[in-house]
């Protein structure tokens, strides 16, 4: 299906030399494109565009899994890193920096009275378990099929499980996303599945004793972008309170993506604990832990669970965040993202319509799904495997080859503040010529 004008012969070459050094030829496994068989070796980025080592320029719809909201290299990000180089790289250091974006962390997200900070969101998420299993003298952790919360050996299961594996849908079967998982670690997990009222109260009553937390993706972007039925949400957030169950909003990928603050923000429901990442930090390697105050005094030194590191708080990403949350909150940000996406969904809808393409566009905010096969919204992880994967595989590959990078077999797209309306005509129309492509090579 190549359009015989995409030469990618310098990244061909230069995994062919990273192969020598690097396991899979890559730092992430994530990076590697299977429709390629070989990733993508970018020279820069800038504002909505990357550009690899080929001379090609594309439109990102990546957007470094969602952490760079603000574009590649926004100007208030550069100007605080050069801030940070001026005061020597300050680390293990605690400065005014880190209080003043603590403060407005918890203006911005009801219900948080602390902050911890700390590196990845895997390790935000592993730190924000040990402190709920410190605080409520528990062991257990109840998590959604379909929900990811890094590569964290303690949930670290059945992100995207294989149906064969994954048991019966009203009870699933704990499956491990990698090797090297102890087998043990699955005996501390219950899964269940999504927007199922039934099956979490269930479970919930039947093992209140054991359980400390029920960890979730308040918008589960990693299974396409599943919003929880107002019925669920509220039973969540109502059985944990009663149960004395730690309820932690995984927020890495939702924060900051339907407003200045919580996905949920709006709803009237908050959780004991939330964890932020992606996006918080301007582009900068930053996760952050929040809860009540009486959660979150569990943390060392003034109670008894650990949670320190040489790096944590670190300068360069601290002030990052600093610059990302003032621009965020700026008049107009959420205006100019809101109608980029009306235009973006709208636009694709249209497309797959007109060129009579089955596939359903889940877009909340600024990121979306794509389910080709799909003519409903999906409202848990199995139904999202009803897709059909050969055709989302096409479509993203054809659409990289015109100069619009779909992350290939991303669960999740999106864009940033810095495309701009003609950047999202100039994508509905490569998605246009896409769409014929793909439908050419089906009828042949």
């Amino acid at each position: 299906m190549s359009t015989g004008r995409y030469d990618l012969e310098n990244s061909r070459a230069l995994y062919k030399r990273a192969r020598r050094v690097l396991p899979g030829g890559v730092n992430a496994s994530a990076r590697f494109n299977p429709a390629l068989q070989h990733p993508l070796f970018m020279e820069r980025g800038e504002g909505a565009y990357l550009y690899d080592v080929d001379g090609h320029r594309y439109i990102d719809y990546n957007m470094s899994h969602g952490a760079s909201l603000l574009g590649h290299g926004h100007p208030a990000v550069i100007a605080a890193v050069r801030e940070v180089l001026e005061k020597g790289i300050l680390c293990a250091c605690e400065t005014a920096i880190q209080v003043e974006v603590a403060e407005q962390l918890i203006r911005l997200f009801p219900g948080s009275e602390m902050v911890r900070f700390t590196g990845s969101g895997t390790e935000a998420t592993w730190h924000a378990l040990r402190i709920a299993r410190a605080y409520t003298g528990k062991w257990d952790v109840v998590k959604f099929e379909g929900h990811y919360h890094g590569v964290n050996d303690t949930v670290g299961f059945s992100c995207r499980p294989r149906l064969e594996l994954a048991g019966p849908p009203e009870t699933p079967r704990p499956v491990p996303d990698s090797a090297g998982i102890p087998p043990e670690n699955a005996e501390r997990v219950t899964v269940l599945p999504f927007n199922d009222t039934a099956a979490l109260e269930c479970a919930l009553r039947q093992n209140a004793g054991l359980i400390a937390a029920l960890i979730m993706e308040p918008i589960n972007y990693d299974a396409q972008g599943l919003r929880p039925t107002d019925e669920f949400i509220r039973m969540v957030r109502a059985l944990t309170h009663e149960l004395g169950i730690v309820l932690i909003f995984d927020e890495v990928l939702s924060g900051f993506r339907v407003g200045p603050g919580a996905a949920l923000a709006n709803t009237g429901i908050t959780p004991d604990m939330t964890v932020l990442g992606k996006a918080v930090g301007g582009g900068l390697p930053l996760s952050v832990v929040m809860g009540s105050r009486a959660i979150m005094e569990t943390c060392t030194p003034s109670g008894p669970a650990l949670q320190s590191g040489t790096y944590n708080a670190h300068l360069l990403q601290v002030i990052g965040a600093r610059a990302f949350l003032r621009e965020a909150t700026r008049p107009g940000f959420y205006e100019h993202l809101n109608a980029l996406g009306e235009r973006l969904y709208a636009g694709m809808r249209e497309i797959f319509a007109q060129r009579d393409i089955v596939a359903w566009v889940q877009g909340i905010g600024c990121r979306f799904g794509l389910l080709f096969g799909l003519d409903a919204e999906p409202r848990n992880y199995r139904d999202t495997m009803r897709q059909d994967m050969d055709k989302m595989a096409a479509f993203h590959l054809a659409c990289l080859e015109r100069g619009v990078y779909l992350h290939h077999f991303s669960p999740h797209h999106g864009y940033s503040i810095a495309h701009t309306m003609a950047d999202i005509e100039e994508t509905l129309d490569v998605m246009d010529q896409a769409a014929k492509e793909i439908l050419r090579h089906w009828r042949r």
